[in-house]
């Protein structure tokens, strides 16, 4: 059995999630003041949940179902609204939202993998371009190149990722 999240990682992923929680909700609730109370409920559900969490899943799936029975409670309370989406059409966005999720942790997954499959030259020179505050610019003169070549050479790596990650995607879609 997997050992539950300590405190400080539950905290450090909960504030990873908490854009693509509060997006969750406002395609949802499209009320930004409700949304905001949705997921104030929402991160307090998750912290007394901390247990059910297990480590290694995607823990913003996890918050985003918490949260969409965080606002279908909202929506109850609201019943009277003539303005509230119907629960079908809730339903149908909840799933479309957690596909997307699904969809970009794998596009992910296959990314970091297209990464480590680089020659070292590229993967350093990609992870000094995407350094915060880096930019082309700079990186060209450190690096001693034009920034027409320097740009052409990230471009081509680039393309290489696309590549392999859709097909890494593609190959396990057809498995």
């Amino acid at each position: 059995m997997d050992k539950p999240l300590h405190a400080d990682e539950f905290i450090r992923q909960l504030t990873a999630a908490q854009t693509s929680l509060y997006a969750y909700i406002l395609t949802l609730l499209p009320d930004r003041a409700a949304a905001q109370d949705v997921l104030q409920e929402t991160n307090l559900t998750l912290w007394h949940k901390l247990a059910d969490f297990r480590p290694g899943t995607n823990f913003t799936a996890w918050g985003c179902r918490v949260a969409h029975f965080k606002v279908l409670n909202h929506r109850r309370s609201l019943h009277r609204d003539r303005l509230v989406f119907d629960d079908e059409l809730l339903e149908q966005l909840s799933e479309r939202h957690v596909e997307r999720l699904e969809q970009a942790d794998r596009r992910e997954r296959a990314l970091k993998k297209c990464l480590e499959h680089l020659p070292a030259e590229q993967r350093t020179l990609i992870e000094k371009r995407y350094a915060p505050g880096a930019s082309v610019q700079n990186l060209a003169a450190a690096e001693g190149k034009s920034v027409g070549a320097l740009s052409q050479m990230l471009y081509r790596i680039r393309e290489a990722l696309l590549n392999c990650v859709q097909g890494s995607l593609a190959r396990k879609e057809s498995a």
